[in-house]
């Protein structure tokens, strides 16, 4: 088959002739079939390829006619483009081109789809490893300048009274926050993506419209604008805000469709770290009342307490304590008694069955109603009554065991009124070294209809330390085979080795105990509380004698 007689079949097996062109070494057109004739206008048989050929083409040939090795290429002719394969015929070499624009196009298209496929899967992964608002606000800016267009923005819905948080970022450039006092409405459609509605076409937006406070600084004069809502979870998370520059080509519709794809990957990621940071804040709200207060000596009487969760996860639990100075009632004309209600409180610690968040919830329900009752502080069988019938009628079934401990500064030292309700009995660790176990003893609170319990009453001489505890320590499980108790002998020992101690320093060393019997096992919740009697002279007392 000669080179003019070459003819390819289409699909439906009619003749269909490729463009052909023939020429010599020296770049001289030999032949051309009609179907290169209308591809390049310009080549004649006897011509120069030069000028009626594309460059790519040319160059090709002159490769081949050079090195005597057949050197395929590729090129656009117009918006067509064409593998041409070389044929070499004696001095010649034929040309014949294979039209692969449907190819190419494809190819593209495809390359394109990947990498917007790998944006938003950047996207999802630089967004959801960060919980802050506004980094996610950031990362959105930045990456959006980077890929989408020359500038970004977004915008953030403002709160009552408040301006709009604004991110901005220029491609290449670090982003900015501000907040403005712009209104939304001074734009076409930002009004309505900040509150969940469908994105306008970006035809309806005038570029040279746009406000001072939506374009970055030195950012030039906008060509076209790209607004579309950033979708939350329920609640919408802002608006994008994209930029382009003049002079270059506008935002398509596939771009535009894409941008909106792009935003709600990064609306659900900010709407998730706004949510988390709203629980976060509450969450952090609610554990400040939750958890034991810090303790200071009222009156001179020394407070300290240590508390510890469950678990390391833990924040609280079902342990508590809590120390309420009293305020004294009417009026008291002997100087002595005024002094020593002045200096009273009332001491609570207590232990809710379970562990964590829902124990916790008691606990704070528990501590609550003991705040509320304290113009009945005087009275420990009354408060404990009035607490078993507050749990009794709620829809709690966890019961609670605590002690009450009421506390005045005597001249002597520090007076104590001590009633257990089904709690382990504080100890008291005298000057000498000595530990006793005060005598008092009740029934647990929110189990039975009726309470009953006993009341001790102690003295503690200066220096000397009431230890009130939970059973977390006693029954801390450790040791060398970790299946032993920590128990109440060995917490006695523990607390006789602390005669004269401050109270902060007595807590902290039985603290430290039952950590180190533990170790790395799993613990109960554990709460301990030291009231130490001031060493010095009663504040009502004058040259070492109580008033009169």
């Amino acid at each position: 088959m000669t080179l003019s007689a070459r003819r390819a079949v289409d699909g439906r097996g009619q003749a269909a002739p490729y463009p052909l062109l023939v020429a010599d070494a020296d770049g001289v057109i030999r032949s051309v079939n009609s179907s290169a004739g209308a591809l390049f206008p310009l080549a004649r048989t006897g011509a120069s390829m030069d000028g009626a050929v594309s460059g790519w083409l040319r160059r090709a040939h002159e490769e081949t006619t050079a090195g005597g090795v057949a050197v395929r290429a590729a090129g656009v002719v117009g918006e067509r483009s064409f593998e041409a394969h070389p044929v070499p015929e004696g001095d010649a070499v034929a040309w014949w081109l294979v039209e692969d624009t449907d190819v190419r196009l494809a190819r593209e298209a495809l390359r394109v789809e990947q990498e917007r496929t790998a944006l938003l899967g950047q996207v999802s992964s630089a967004l959801l490893t960060s919980l802050n608002p506004q980094r996610c606000m950031q990362v959105t800016a930045e990456l959006a300048a980077a890929h989408l267009a020359d500038a970004a923005l977004v915008v953030a819905p403002g709160g009552t009274g408040r301006g709009l948080p604004v991110t901005a970022c220029e491609r290449g450039g670090e982003s900015t926050s501000a907040v403005s006092d712009a209104d939304p409405e001074q734009v076409v459609g930002l009004a309505e993506a900040l509150q969940g509605f469908p994105p306008v076409p970006s035809r309806w937006i005038d570029p040279e419209a746009m406000p001072d406070w939506l374009v970055p600084d030195g950012f030039g004069p906008v060509g076209s604008v790209v607004l579309t809502p950033l979708p939350g979870h329920g609640v919408p998370a802002g608006a994008l805000v994209l930029l382009r520059l003049q002079g270059q080509e506008g935002f398509t519709e596939e771009e535009e469709g894409f941008a909106r794809l792009f935003a709600a990957r990064a609306g659900a990621a900010m709407s998730a770290a706004r949510m988390y940071a709203h629980q976060a804040g509450l969450t952090e709200l609610l554990l400040r009342e939750l958890l034991p207060p810090t303790l200071r000596r009222i009156g001179g009487v020394e407070f300290a307490g240590r508390y510890r969760p469950a678990g390391d996860t833990e924040q609280v639990g079902g342990d508590f304590y809590d120390v309420h100075p009293l305020v004294a009632e009417g009026t008291r004309t002997d100087r002595a008694q005024a002094a020593e209600q002045a200096n009273a409180s009332l001491v609570v610690l207590g232990d809710v069955c379970g562990k964590g968040m829902e124990a916790a919830v008691l606990t704070g329900k528990v501590r609550t109603t003991l705040q509320a009752l304290l113009s009945l502080a005087d009275d420990h069988l009354r408060v404990l009554t009035m607490l078993n019938d507050a749990l009794l009628n709620s829809h709690h079934t966890r019961f609670v065991t605590l002690v009450l401990a009421s506390v005045t500064r005597v001249p002597e030292g520090v007076r104590l009124r001590l009633t257990s309700a089904g709690h382990l009995p504080p100890l008291i660790l005298r000057r000498d070294g000595s530990v006793e176990e005060s005598d008092t003893a009740g029934t647990l609170i929110g189990v039975l209809p009726e309470i009953s319990a006993t009341t001790a009453e102690v003295l503690l001489e200066p220096g000397e330390t009431c230890l009130l505890y939970t059973d977390g320590v006693t029954e801390a499980h450790g040791g060398p085979m970790g299946r032993e108790m920590f128990g109440e002998e060995r917490l006695s020992r523990a607390l006789a080795t602390c005669a004269g101690m401050p109270a902060e320093a007595i807590v902290e060393h039985v603290h430290m105990l039952v950590s180190r019997w533990v170790g790395t096992r799993d613990q109960d919740d554990t709460a301990l509380l030291a009231i130490t009697a001031p060493r010095g002279r009663h504040p009502g007392a004058v040259d070492g004698r109580p008033t009169a």
